[in-house]
């Protein structure tokens, strides 16, 4: 009796360490709003070239399903809110779609997802009345297949569903969709399928520039906004709107609800009136976004967390009515030349678009490491440990060697380890004069910081000398472990795990 009990303790640990040891996903949203974008097959190639996993298109197209055939690429396929009405009216309706248009191509495509509906809170015509029985038909159609543990049913959300996002723990639903959204909820909660949500840091910069600063919207602020009810600090919009979900779904009492950005991105072209729709700005934006989605930072409520995330999007989409932005979200223009260059992996610097749209700020545009990044010796020392923390934090920086005993630590003074830390965030971040701002505190300089054996990264990404020192290890997702570290912990728990059921 005692040794099955410890056989079924064993296991449902390592299940339980699996499950936290699988990080973020980023993604990318496959938008098909234009007449010149290029076949399926050639956007798959696209994709599959960038080492992008996840993927979500808008409909159940089936050249596009079929693009997607083992190639392992995980697919969030859409349901549009022109179809809500016959799958919420009629069973066999969502049956016949499921057997017309997901079955013949499942599992060579790999589907995860099914969402019903977007955005409907949005949508001109009332049609929010008809997402959960249309979700719950679609579910009993999996069900019936033997698919529904395997393909979650959910579907997409704007921020707007909020009537409160400042601050993030006074989120809260409107209550004119209490009628649509009690239901949904009860649906995800039982089903454990995630909440859904478009979340966009640039409308809120773009609406509020007065109250919003763009190096908070870019997740580039060296400072940090404190939340009046929860002492939590907030460094990038991103996190803060994430955690306003968060709070308001756990202010109806849905606290096991995970969270699953569909949506995010930046412009890189806008109207007259847009004038932070730039290229730079959007290669920033992403390419901090990924960072931040991988390393598994999770947000302040929700530190170490996983989120999945999904960039908008692919290409630029010509026929999206609306201001010029609408049309210039894209990474990739219907050519599948580059807009500005992402690294979907996080890891590197970025350098910028060689399409020749724009150029690097770092310096005289050389790219050869001639340039470094250190703090003023004219800032305050708040300022400096501001900087310091924020780049140590949640700027990803490995800050081991200015830890005691270590190459960079002395001279122990605030300067000399805030230089140490701005440089290393501004060569792994492309070398932009944005990345060593720091509110200010970061000036650029040509002259080679590096002493003794304490080696200043340059923008070749050569690295200062490291330690087995983990600096900003204090907790998961906060300061905590780096990348390599958690799961290397990981590891070594499932090993653990795994030696001991084999003495079971």
């Amino acid at each position: 009796m005692a040794r099955g009990f410890r056989l079924i303790f064993a296991t449902s640990l390592l299940l339980m360490l699996l499950g936290i040891c699988n990080g973020s996903k980023i993604g990318i949203c496959y938008g098909r709003n234009a007449d010149d974008l290029p076949t399926p097959d050639k956007a798959v190639e696209l994709i599959k070239n960038q080492n992008i996993n996840s993927v979500r298109i808008y409909d159940s197209n089936i050249q596009v399903l079929k693009a997607f055939a083992n190639t392992g690429i995980d697919l969030m396929i859409g349901i549009p809110n022109s179809d809500l009405l016959p799958f919420s009216q009629f069973q066999s309706n969502a049956d016949t779609w499921l057997k017309n248009n997901i079955l013949p191509y499942y599992p060579a495509t790999k589907i995860s997802y099914i969402t019903v509906g977007a955005e409907v809170t949005e949508a001109p015509n009332n049609v929010s009345a008809m997402v959960v029985p249309a979700m719950t038909n679609v579910y009993t159609a999996l069900r019936k297949a033997g698919l529904h543990r395997k393909i979650k049913v959910s579907t997409t959300h704007s921020l707007g569903v909020l009537s409160r996002s400042y601050p993030p723990s006074a989120g809260a639903f409107n209550s004119k969709h209490a009628g649509f959204l009690k239901p949904l909820l009860e649906f995800l909660a039982e089903k454990q399928s995630p909440f859904l949500v478009n979340t966009y840091p640039y409308y809120a910069y773009q609406d509020s520039s007065n109250n919003v600063s763009l190096d908070y919207a870019l997740f580039e602020s060296s400072s940090e906004i404190i939340d009046p009810n929860t002492g939590l600090l907030y460094t990038n919009m991103f996190d803060a709107q994430i955690d306003s979900i968060y709070f308001a779904l756990t202010g109806l009492n849905f606290k096991t609800i995970k969270i699953t950005v569909t949506e995010t991105g930046w412009p890189s072209k806008g109207s007259p009136k847009e004038t932070a729709a730039t290229p730079e700005n959007a290669q920033t934006y992403n390419t901090n976004l990924i960072r931040h989605v991988i390393n598994n930072t999770g947000t302040p409520a929700k530190p170490g967390e996983a989120v999945d995330v999904y960039v908008f999007s692919l290409f630029n989409e010509n026929r999206k009515p609306g201001l010029e932005s609408e049309r210039n979200w894209g990474l990739y223009y219907p050519d599948q030349t580059s807009v500005y260059n992402v690294d979907f992996t996080g890891r590197g610097s970025v350098d910028v678009n060689t399409g020749g749209n724009f150029t690097s700020g770092n310096g005289n545009g050389n790219g050869n490491g001639s340039f470094w990044c250190v703090a003023s010796s004219n800032a305050s020392e708040k300022e400096l440990r501001d900087g310091l923390d924020w780049a140590c934090g949640s700027g990803n920086v490995d800050c081991s060697p200015i830890q005691p005993s270590q190459p960079c630590f002395q001279p122990d003074s605030l300067v000399s380890h805030a230089s140490y830390a701005f440089n290393t965030y501004y060569q792994q971040n492309g070398a932009t004069d944005i990345a060593c701002s720091f509110g200010g505190t970061g000036v650029k300089t040509n002259k080679n910081p590096s002493y003794d054996s304490c080696l200043y990264m340059t923008a070749g990404g050569k690295k200062a000398a490291t330690s087995n020192v983990t600096a900003n290890a204090t907790s998961w997702g906060q300061k905590g472990y780096s990348v390599p570290s958690r799961y290397y912990y990981c590891l070594l728990v499932i090993l653990f795990v795994l030696t001991k059921l084999s003495d079971v």
